[in-house]
C-alpha cells in the first residue's frame, strides 16, 4: 500500500464543469479506466488514479493529466480486498475531506467454457469485477449520504446484458453490477446520490487488440455502426453521468447499436 502521490495541484478552474470535485477511479492505469481518469481531470476534477501493478502505466496517465493542466493522485490498492478499499477511501477523505464521484472500473477476464472453468478462475473474476464494487462503495456510501450528494458510476458490459461464449464468470460479474446499480439507486436517490451503470460494447482496448483479426472482423460486421468503440466514448458517458442529477438506476449502452 502506498501513500497518495501528487503530480500537480492547482486551484479549481470555475470554467470547468467538474471544478472542485474529487473523483476516485478504480483500475485507472490503462484502457477505459485511464481514459476516464484523464477526462475527469481535464474537466476540472481532482482525480485519484487507483492501480495495482501497472506502475509505469499509472505514471504515464498522471504525466498526461499534468500536461493537460489537471490534477491527479496515485493510490496503489487491490480493491478486491476489503481492507485495501477502506484504506483507499479513508486516505482520500483525509486528504480532500470529500469524495464526489466514484467510478468502479476495475475488472479482468479469465475466459473459458464453463465445463473447463476452475473455481479459482470463477472467484478471481467475481472478486475483482463485482466484490470490489461492494468494497469501495460500502467504504464511501456513508460519507456521500452525510454530504447528501454523490455520483457512483459502475462500468458493466454488454456481456452482462447479452452473455458471451466462454464468459460465464465475466457475464455473471457484470450482470451482478446491473442489479447492484438499480437497487442502490433506489436506496440513495432521496439523499442526492445517483447510481448508474455504463455498458460498453466492444471497445478498442488491449484485450480486444489481442483478438485474431478474423474474430475482430466478425464482431465489427455485427455492429450497426461498423466499427469498434473508442475508450474516449466511454469516458464521455462517464462525464455526462458525473454531471447529471436526474438520471439514476440506469444502464447507459455505449455499444454502436450491437445490443438494444
Amino acid at each position: 500500500m502506498s501513500e497518495l502521490q501528487t503530480t500537480v495541484l492547482e486551484q479549481a478552474n470555475p470554467l470547468k464543469p467538474l471544478a472542485g470535485k474529487v473523483a476516485v477511479v478504480t483500475g485507472a492505469s490503462r484502457g477505459i479506466g485511464a481514459e476516464i481518469a484523464k477526462a475527469l481531470a481535464k474537466n476540472g476534477a481532482q482525480v485519484v488514479v487507483n492501480y495495482l501493478s501497472s506502475t509505469l502505466d499509472m505514471e504515464n496517465v498522471m504525466e498526461e493529466i499534468e500536461r493537460e493542466g489537471g490534477t491527479s493522485f496515485a493510490y496503489k490498492a487491490d480493491v478486491s480486498i476489503e481492507e485495501d478499499s477502506q484504506k483507499l477511501i479513508e486516505e482520500v477523505l483525509e486528504r480532500f475531506g470529500k469524495i464526489d464521484i466514484l467510478v468502479n472500473n476495475a475488472g479482468v477476464t479469465r475466459d473459458r467454457t464453463f465445463r473447463k472453468m476452475s473455481k479459482q478462475e470463477w472467484d478471481h473474476v467475481i472478486n475483482i469485477n463485482l466484490n470490489s464494487v461492494f468494497n469501495t462503495t460500502s467504504a464511501v456510501i456513508n460519507h456521500m449520504l452525510e454530504q447528501k450528494s454523490g455520483r457512483i458510476i459502475n462500468i458493466s458490459s454488454i456481456i452482462g446484458q447479452a452473455g458471451g461464449f466462454g464468459q460465464t464468470n465475466y457475464s455473471a460479474s457484470k450482470a451482478g453490477l446491473l442489479g447492484f446499480t438499480k437497487s442502490l439507486a433506489l436506496e440513495t436517490a432521496r439523499n442526492g446520490i445517483t447510481v448508474n451503470a455504463i455498458c460498453p460494447g466492444f471497445i478498442e482496448t488491449e484485450m480486444v487488440a489481442a483478438m485474431p483479426e478474423n474474430v475482430k472482423d466478425a464482431i465489427i460486421a455485427k455492429v450497426p455502426v461498423q466499427r469498434l468503440g473508442r475508450t474516449s466514448e466511454i469516458a464521455e458517458a462517464v462525464l455526462f453521468l458525473a454531471q447529471a442529477s436526474y438520471i439514476t438506476g440506469q444502464e447507459i449502452n455505449v455499444n454502436g447499436g450491437l445490443h438494444m
